[in-house]
Formats: structure tokens, sequence, C-alpha cells
């Protein structure tokens, strides 16, 4: 049984591990505020959900068939949690039976560990087999639609009953019965086991046939005779120790796949509860340069502030270059990582943190944000950048995006304005779609004296009275990040 709830053609690993890269995008966007409300305190949730937002798938289709199965898990969110809950019961009651196997590498101990665990999952099929058939007709994606035939195919009436049966008769309760044959030294040979004593008749049958009994204080004899047993059932334990491990893969999976779910279904009525926007995002090819929202917000800063945030709109369709200047603290790193939020959402299958929101899909997504001085003294600020630019170079692919947010003002405006100039030059070259915060106003002039339609240039709003209203306009490179408005704030003077 495939589960097939992230990707329609094949199973989600978990051991994944995220790359370098993602590491650095989850901090510069803020990823991890988003990822804790995801997982309210479920470390499994936390970290399925981390790596499957660093999928970045880059078919349409596939994240639409993400979309479809999230659209279906926030309209039954009960049904969602308690597949969840049953998995991870069947996996923790399969855990109490392992120390059989464990304890001891006998045929016996396997075949009765065995047995009791596919008793129990068993048991969490049947809870499937219900939710099922309650919610089949409720649900619309093609994936919950082909899921739940699956579990009413597989797992019928019939079926359940016929394997609890063979499950009971396994325990050999009116005892086991295998047939052996006597080879060329009178040796046992070909031990097998028979089917159990079916009706009274076959039972009396054997109950007055000549037995051989083996002393109590005989442990040789004894020891001989489950020898003898375990021989014929070898291939029996075998079967039902693979029936079990297929079972229990089975639970794994969806677990790990509905957790992602969870996680999404947890941050919906976060952002429902504080009276959030939230959509799912009209996808273009990656060939389209295709940028367009309403009511784009930060999902890390709306969390983090109860919901009190400022959104924009802007429609940037067509634009391979987008420069955002302007006042020192009015919203532009905010701006930038709204962005980049909905841009890593969207490419999972997630919503968005908008009222709309439309994009092409970028075959990777970079993030090129300051940092703080190095504290081990290891390199200068310029050459720490540097040295990121660097690794993002070296993996940097046709169609992607990268977010700068005051790359380069370790050095100074000329040199800086320069290096920077090369790099999105080079990576514009290479259809790299290119989003740069700076304050660098000889970099900004530079290409805004082209007249090129293909690039944006953005402002935050500054009142004459230097107050922010965190909204970002089209508007001409400005020259100026306005930092004497913060020092007459700070110090109370008015400086003109």
């Amino acid at each position: 049984m495939k589960v097939n709830l992230i990707y329609k053609d094949k199973d989600f690993d978990k051991d994944i591990q995220p790359s370098k890269e993602s590491e650095i995008i989850l901090k510069d966007l803020g990823l991890d505020v988003i990822l804790d409300v995801m997982a309210n305190g479920d470390e499994l949730i936390y970290d399925i959900s981390r790596k499957v937002i660093f999928t970045n798938l880059i078919d349409i289709e596939a994240i639409t068939y993400r979309q479809m199965i999230l659209e279906d898990c926030i309209n039954h969110p009960s049904v969602i949690r308690e597949m969840y809950n049953i998995a991870i019961e069947a996996i923790v009651k399969k855990r109490r039976w392992s120390f059989f196997n464990i304890s001891s590498m006998s045929i016996n101990s396997i075949m009765f560990s065995s047995i009791l665990t596919l008793q129990v999952l068993f048991e969490m099929l049947a809870k499937l087999r219900s939710i099922a058939d309650e919610n089949a007709n409720k649900f619309k994606s093609y994936a919950f639609k082909r899921f739940f035939k699956m579990i009413q195919d597989e797992l019928s009436e019939d079926y359940l009953s016929k394997v609890s049966k063979i499950l009971k008769d396994l325990k050999f309760d009116h005892g086991i019965l295998i047939s052996a044959k006597l080879g060329n030294y009178n040796q046992g040979v070909n031990y097998f086991l028979c089917k159990p004593f079916e009706g009274l008749k076959n039972h009396l049958k054997w109950q007055f046939v000549d037995k051989v009994c083996i002393h109590p204080r005989d442990e040789s004899g004894g020891l001989d005779l489950i020898r003898r047993q375990e021989r014929a059932t070898n291939l029996t334990a075998n079967a039902l120790a693979q029936s079990a491990d297929h079972v229990t893969n089975f639970f794994f999976h969806l677990r790990d796949e509905i957790a992602f779910y969870v996680g999404c279904i947890n941050l919906y009525e976060k952002t429902q509860e504080l009276n959030l926007n939230v959509t799912f995002p009209t996808l273009y090819k990656m060939s389209e340069k295709r940028l367009n929202f309403e009511g784009l917000y930060d999902i890390s800063l709306a969390l983090l502030k109860k919901g009190e945030v400022i959104t924009n709109n802007l429609n940037l369709d067509g634009k391979e270059l987008i420069f955002i200047t302007g006042a020192n603290q009015g919203g532009k790193s905010t701006f930038l990582r709204s962005i980049g939020q909905a841009q890593i959402m969207m490419q999972c299958g997630m919503f968005v943190g908008a009222k709309f929101f439309s994009a092409n899909i970028a075959k990777a997504i970079f993030t090129h944000f300051i940092k703080e001085e190095d504290k081990k003294l290891e390199s200068g600020k310029l050459e720490e950048e540097l040295l990121r630019l660097s690794e993002i170079v070296k993996v940097i692919k046709k169609d992607s995006i990268i977010l700068f947010n005051e790359s380069l003002s370790s050095t100074n405006e000329y040199e800086g304005s320069e290096i920077a100039r090369q790099i999105i030059k080079a990576f514009l070259e290479k259809n790299i779609k290119i989003i740069f915060v700076t304050h660098f106003y000889d970099l900004v002039y530079n290409f805004y004296k082209n007249k090129d339609d293909k690039i944006e240039f953005l402002s935050p709003e500054r009142k004459e009275d230097g107050i922010r209203t965190f909204k970002i306009y089209p508007s001409d490179p400005l020259d100026s990040s306005f930092g004497l408005d913060l020092y007459n704030k700070i110090f109370n003077l008015n400086f003109q």
C-alpha cells in the first residue's frame, strides 16, 4: 500500500538532509517562526515540515497536487489529525512488542512477536477503513480519493476478518500440526507446517493416535522438539515478520506525510485566529517572469506581532530586476522577506500570506542578507560576504531567484556598486530574477538611466515629517536613506 500524499508517484524520504543553502534561507527569511507555529510543540512535525518546505517543486502539476490535498486537509482538519494519531498509535504499539525480537533470535519469538504486531496493526488498519468509509465522499483531491479507495479495496471487511482468524490460528492454542519425512539415515527432513485442526471431527481424530510424551525434566528432549517445530514454522515466521515490517512501513509513511499537513492546518488555524489573509497562489511557468500580489505580508512578523502587520499591493509582472531603495527602517527588509516566504511556500504547495498572489516557478531560491561581524575574526566583513556569494555562484542555476538585502554594504559605495553591478549583470545573463535592497544610489542609478522595462524601482513611503508607513511603492531611485530621521527621533532633535 502506498500513501503518496507528498508526491504523486513516490514516497517521501524523511531522511533527506536540508542543503546548506536552506539553512541560510531559513534564518534570512524568518521561516523558523512559521515552522514553530506549524509544529505546535511536535518535533516530528517541525522536522518533516522543514524538509518538505525546502523540496522546492518546479513542476506546476506537482505543486497543484499538494495544493488540492492541503485544501482538503483545511476543510477536514479533524479527520487529518485522527489519521495522524492512528499512525502514531500504531507505531507506538508496534514498538511495545519489539523486545521479543531483540531479547531472542529464536524462530518462535520472531513468530510470536510478528503475530502480536500484526494484530495491533490490523486493528489500526480497521480504524483507517472506518475513516475511509465515513469520509471518502467528502474529499475532493485526487490523492485522497485514491488513498481512501485503496484502503476500502484492500481492507475489506471480509479480508480483515480472514486475517484476524489466521493470526488467531497461528497462536496454536489447540496444538501445532507439522509433517515430516524420514531421510536416508532416518533423520527428520522436509518439515512442513500444516493447516491447524478444523472442526471437532478432525480434532477428535488426532486425540486417539499413539503419543510420545516428553518428561517435564527432559531438557534435551524438549529442546529437540522445539527445534523440530521451528524447522516447520521457519518460513511462516519469516513471512509474518516481513508482513509486519510492510504494514509498519505503511504507518511510518502515513505518519510522516500526514505530519506536514497537520503542520499546515496548525498554521492556517493560527492565521485565522489572528484574522490574517491566506491564499493559494496562481502558478506560472518558469519561463514567464511573473510577480503580482495584493495584501502581501511577512507571515513571521504577523505571527510575532499577533496580526498587526502592513500589507503591500504590487504588479511586478515582466520584471527581471527589482531594486528597493529609500528610508532606513521603512519596511524594505520585511517586504523582501514577505516575497521570499511566499515563493518558498508556494513551491512546496502551501498557501501564502496574501489576499492574492501569483508568480512564476523558480528553479531554486537563494538569499544573500547582510550578516553580523565575524566574531571569530577569521575574515573581514567584505570577504565574508564575497565568500557567501561565491558559494551561491557555484550552485545557482538558470531560472532561479535571488534576494539581496543590503549586500556588500561593508565596503564603500564605489566598490560595492561596481561589485554588485558585475554580479547582477552575470545573473541576468543566466535568466535569474533578482530583488535587491540597497542604499547604493550609484548602483541603482546606473540601471535606472538605461530605462529598461524589465527593471522596477521601489521605495518605502516616507511622509514629509519623516513618518514611515511601511508601504512599498514604485519610485525613482532615492539617494538618501534618511538616517537623519532616526537621529532626530532618538535624540529628540529637529535637525534639517
